[in-house]
């Protein structure tokens, strides 16, 4: 049987996805970018190996707006989903990338959730595998300020667990950040 990450590199075109890289330090990371005109980026260290993990440029998937009305935002997805199935730890990380504050983070993290749970009805029914993509936690996680990388990172508020859009983890205006961190361990 084919592990859910096998099953999603088969199944997300090679162009909606982002590379993982080796650090000077042969540790794996991921660098997201915003393109141009937002034109940002963050990097994500001590990521699992490509086995191991696939993250999904989600923001590229076409807003079904021919179908749903939007009236409450639900065409929005956030711009990154990171799925990992460590030894540890199996999560999905939803990340919305800012360059200032703000507006409608919480829309566009419901959005990326939305977008996976059409993902494992996908491998369900197409690669018959009904335990797709389950027991996986999920974590929220907004990243503001991005342009104002000189400044050091605030600590999270006790709310922001990270466990539900409505109280995603935040992050600001961080240039590297620890893969641990997002997940929630140390």
């Amino acid at each position: 049987m084919m592990s859910d990450i096998s099953i999603l590199k088969e199944m997300i075109k090679d162009t909606a996805t982002v590379l993982l890289k080796d650090d000077h330090h042969g540790k794996k990371q991921v660098i997201l970018e915003e393109p141009p005109p937002a034109d940002y980026s963050v990097t994500i260290h001590g990521m699992p190996d490509d086995n191991q993990t696939i993250i999904i440029k989600a923001d590229v998937f076409k807003a079904p707006k021919e179908i749903f009305a939007n009236s409450k935002h639900e065409c929005k997805r956030s711009d990154f989903v990171i799925v990992a199935d460590t030894d540890r730890k199996k999560v999905i990380i939803c990340i919305e990338l800012k360059a200032g504050k703000g507006t409608e983070i919480v829309q566009q993290l419901k959005g990326a959730q939305c977008f996976v749970a059409y993902c494992r009805e996908i491998g369900q029914s197409f690669w018959n595998d009904q335990n797709f993509l389950k027991d996986y936690e999920y974590r929220f996680v907004s990243i503001t300020n991005i342009s104002l990388s000189k400044r050091t990172t605030r600590p999270p508020k006790k709310t922001d667990t990270g466990k539900s859009p409505d109280q995603m983890l935040k992050i600001t205006s961080s240039k590297g950040i620890q893969f641990n961190h997002l997940i929630g361990s140390k």
